[in-house]
């Protein structure tokens, strides 16, 4: 019955929906990233700990992308993103429900899961529903969702914690997944390789043959490194640092956010319209990391404020341009897995991070984490850059069939 519904809804809705959809998920992740680590602080977790719930989250969303991609695949994004907002509200409700910061582990893990799910599941519905030559828009208009999330959910849990605790807070916030249900009750339910089983093997070596791959892999690894550096401290980073009180750090996480979701949409023009991809990741990256070197050594709300502003349109352009890529190179593999990938890179990238520079911002201070976690993702870069130019360096002699330069999908020239 579900299925003869969705398939009478109009796909400019039926993309609308899931671009809501989108917005409320990652609003209670958003909400999530603000109040766990300030639950974990109140109960008297470290700064390295804090950092590990953080990372135990994308660990988990960063295994199961990939299977969670076959998935997809295998029963279509309906069902599976279903199933991921009943584990996520699980999730939340279990976390405010505990006292302790050990359990509060094992619900980021649960979190995590979902988080994995639901990543593959929308990103493979709006690749299948929008032509590859506005992909660049919609994958703007889709980050856009996702960054409008990240605003509202710190925005209203910051808001909320004027009159209630964290854990209330937690409690609450889990309300903004009923936003997302009509998303998932209209998604396409196609399932793209379901008379292959659950085997990815095939999907990805058709992923991995495919030229763009390995160096759009790497700058996503060294983009997601010193976002998830940034995205796991900023809370603690903003109380202890920059000395603001609870209230404060979500409004400025709620700035940040609301400058990256606006930088989307004119940054998925620019990529539709660029011949190229990757200069415009090299700008993006190298934009950001600087901003994050200056951020770490700043006090006070408006000097941070104004850093993050300037900062934050740099890395959404360097998103949208992956993400661009990444949709152009399911062409050769499927959806599920392609977007599996993309999130098991993404969001293990996010979890690298505060794990490899939490003991620097531990024995070292956050000024010496952020600017590590910058000079490891600009070195990533600079590898695919490198990579890059030495692919498109004899312009004289003609590409063998094949080739990058050959091929119509714009992910192949990355």
């Amino acid at each position: 019955m579900l299925g003869i519904v969705a398939q009478a809804i109009p796909s400019s809705r039926r993309v609308l929906a899931l671009y809501i959809a989108a917005g409320a998920v990652f609003g209670t992740i958003g909400a999530r990233g603000l109040t766990v680590p300030l639950y974990a602080h109140e109960l008297g977790a470290s700064r390295f700990e804090v950092g590990a719930l953080f990372s135990v989250a994308t660990i988990v969303a960063a295994f199961l992308a990939l299977p969670a991609g076959v998935l997809v695949d295998k029963f279509g994004v309906r069902t599976l993103l279903g199933a991921s907002l009943v584990m996520t509200a699980v999730s939340q409700l279990a976390t405010a429900a505990t006292p302790d910061v050990g359990p509060l582990f094992l619900w980021q893990i649960l979190g995590g899961l979902a988080a994995g799910i639901q990543q593959s599941a929308i990103f493979s519905a709006v690749t299948e529903s929008v032509p590859r030559a506005r992909m660049g828009r919609a994958m703007g208009w889709l980050t856009f969702s996702m960054q409008s999330g990240f605003f509202l959910g710190p925005s209203i849990a910051g808001l909320a914690l004027t009159w209630v605790d964290v854990r209330a807070d937690i409690a609450l916030t889990t309300a903004l997944l009923v936003v997302a249900i009509p998303g998932a009750l209209v998604a396409s339910n196609t399932r793209q390789n379901a008379a292959q089983g659950l085997s990815f093997r095939e999907p990805l070596r058709a992923l991995f043959r495919q030229r763009a791959f390995t160096p759009i892999a790497i700058s996503l690894v060294g983009m997601t490194l010193t976002w998830g550096t940034f995205n796991a401290f900023v809370p603690i980073f903003g109380k202890e640092q920059l000395g603001l009180p609870s209230s404060q750090v979500g409004y400025l996480l709620a700035l940040q956010a609301v400058i990256n979701a606006a930088s989307r949409i004119p940054g998925g023009r620019l990529v539709d319209r660029a011949r190229r991809r990757w200069p415009l990741v090299l700008v993006g990256a190298a934009g950001w990391c600087a901003t994050l070197v200056v951020f770490g050594h700043l006090t006070g709300f408006l000097i941070p404020a104004i850093a993050l502003a300037i900062g934050t349109p740099f890395i959404a352009l360097s998103f949208v341009a992956i993400g661009v890529v990444f949709a152009d190179l399911s062409l050769g593999s499927t959806r599920g897995v392609t977007m599996g990938m993309y999130g098991t890179l993404l969001f293990g990238g996010m979890s690298a991070g505060p794990l490899i520079f939490g003991p620097v911002v531990q024995v070292f201070g956050y000024a010496a984490g952020f600017t590590a976690s910058a000079t490891a993702a600009m070195a990533l870069i600079l590898v695919m850059t490198a990579m890059q130019s030495e692919r498109v360096r004899p312009r004289s002699v003609q590409a063998p069939r094949g080739d990058s330069e050959t091929q119509s999908a714009a992910a192949r020239q990355a």
